[in-house]
């Protein structure tokens, strides 16, 4: 079984996107029993009392839109050093999440840390619709990545 999660600042957009997004794809390649996918933060900001916030709104209506399926009860929560042990990919979204990463786990000595768009032709950080707005714009850079992604696995298997 192959473990990932997704990592954002806050695991209120980008990181419950990739981790919905990524599911679905993996649903569809009829791969469930292969994948555990999950997602975190890398700050407590979206952290009340204990409890997580739900994903953003403009992020479920964006899922909602392109037909992506998602955990309406899922809770912002916060990357452990614990889960560096537990996932087989810990992937982020941006320079910083990678950073903070790293920060946490002390180094990565496994090479577990990467970002999501790594695996694209095109490298370079997912958009972050918190600050722009354009939750359109980050779907394309999540699902871009999330293609590659499988695409990336399923050539790791094929190769053993």
């Amino acid at each position: 079984m192959i473990k990932v999660l997704f990592v954002c600042h806050g695991n209120i957009c980008r990181s419950p996107m990739a981790e919905f997004i990524f599911k679905d794809l993996v649903r569809k390649a009829g791969l469930e029993s292969e994948f555990e996918i999950a997602s975190a933060a890398t700050s407590t900001e979206e952290i009340w009392n204990g409890r997580g916030n739900p994903i953003y709104g403009p992020a479920q209506r964006k899922l909602t839109e392109k037909g992506i399926p998602f955990d309406r009860s899922k809770e912002a929560r916060v990357l452990e050093k614990r889960d560096y042990d537990r996932y087989d990919l810990l992937i982020g979204m941006d320079e910083r999440n990678r950073r903070n990463m790293k920060r946490l786990f002390r180094s990565d000595p496994a090479g577990k840390v990467c970002l999501l768009l790594d695996y694209t032709e095109r490298p370079r950080e997912v958009s972050d619709p918190w600050y722009s707005g354009d939750f359109e714009r980050a779907y394309r850079d999540i699902f871009e990545g999330c293609e590659a992604l499988l695409r990336s696995l399923e050539a790791k298997k094929l190769s053993r």
